[in-house]
């Protein structure tokens, strides 16, 4: 194997796989990536057996093969070379010969026979979606995903498609997130589990301009981008009946400013219960006052005017769970409904149900 190509050529698709090449040494392949050189086309593969990234550049390739060499270092190198130099990368033996100018490097490799590949997906059914609106999808419900939770199928997001809707749900068993959106052709009804990382990784590469081809599979999701391609597999497992614990609408609905209220609550976290994060809420017609304390005897608390004209209600709440969901509502005015004293709170933009937010209540 032999190519020639700009640094920057080689530094872009190192860049974009290199979010999922494993720095726990469980498998010594799992460090690296796989180099492809075929045709005029440079794929570089790096994969951690749940997400895997192949990204495509031109280079001239003088002779094809493939191999399998350290993706960290191989990125450091193209990165510590000077702008505008140009690569030279062969096969000599058992080592990857890197040379540049006046530089040469000489890597350790592994056969690409080892290398862990996702084998075609099979599958269900493709919707063309914009970047943009997939990438908001995730950027309004990613914050509720669980980390670590026993509970499995919460260590993800939920994909559903159906009529002419895509549809993203997280929920961490304390709060949900959900954001929908409209697609131009009608889709089959499907619900699919993407796990954390895959999540992640995916809001990374989206860069927001034109479309993307979303492949919804049995055991995997796959999504076609300019110049590459994300595949993760799927948590097997059912995802809860979220529809069930998304409150109804309520009388009792406070309308308030969002930045406002955003500001409000972040001074009187201050001085909440740094492991708890408890914050009360009295809500009345003159407004809502706001109060939180700690072990230390310590107290804050900060009145803020609203419109409401429901029943006096005392709650309690997380109140990084309130900020996230403030963070992700649309426009200047947010509407926070309650039934009672202990139901959950659903935020959202006033007159939208576009994305909501739900926050489960806390005692304090």
């Amino acid at each position: 194997m032999k190519f020639r190509a700009a640094r920057d050529v080689l530094l872009k698709p190192l860049q974009a796989v290199i979010g999922v090449v494993e720095r726990r040494q469980t498998m010594p392949i799992l460090s690296n990536v796989l180099l492809v050189a075929k045709g005029n086309d440079l794929a570089v593969t790096a994969t951690d057996l749940e997400v895997e990234l192949v990204a495509q550049a031109e280079v001239a390739v003088e002779t094809e093969g493939e191999i399998t060499v350290s993706g960290r270092k191989l990125l450091d190198i193209c990165r510590a070379l000077p702008e505008g130099s140009d690569v030279d990368l062969s096969l000599s033996g058992e080592k990857v010969v890197v040379r540049s100018g006046r530089s040469k490097f000489s890597l350790a490799t592994l056969p690409a026979a080892e290398f862990p590949t996702v084998e075609d997906i099979k599958s269900g059914q493709t919707v063309t979606v914009d970047q943009a609106v997939l990438g908001r999808l995730i950027e309004k419900t990613h914050f509720s995903m669980a980390q670590q939770d026993v509970r499995y199928y919460l260590n993800g997001m939920l994909v559903e498609t159906g009529g002419k809707h895509l549809r993203a749900v997280a929920t961490d068993g304390h709060r949900l997130a959900l954001c929908e959106a409209e697609v131009d052709v009608a889709v089959d009804e499907q619900q699919v589990i993407v796990p954390r990382k895959g999540v992640l990784e995916l809001q990374r590469l989206l860069s927001g301009e034109g479309t993307v081809d979303l492949e919804l599979g049995e055991n995997h999701v796959r999504v076609q981008l300019e110049g590459i391609r994300f595949t993760s597999k799927l948590i097997d497992g059912r995802f809860p009946e979220y529809e069930r614990v998304i409150p109804q609408d309520s009388s009792n609905e406070i309308t308030a400013d969002r930045e406002a209220l955003r500001g409000a609550l972040q001074r009187t976290a201050i001085l909440s219960n740094e492991k708890y994060r408890g914050i009360r809420l009295i809500i009345r017609d003159s407004g809502v006052v706001m109060q939180a304390h700690n072990p230390e005897q310590e107290e804050a608390e900060e009145e803020l005017e609203v419109a409401y004209s429901g029943e006096d209600i005392e709650i309690g709440f997380n109140v990084n769970y309130l900020l996230d969901a403030l963070g992700a509502v649309d426009g200047d005015e947010v509407s926070l409904s309650v039934q009672d004293g202990n139901s959950s709170c659903l935020i959202r933009k006033p007159g939208s149900n576009e994305s909501k937010f739900v926050v489960m209540p806390m005692r304090l």
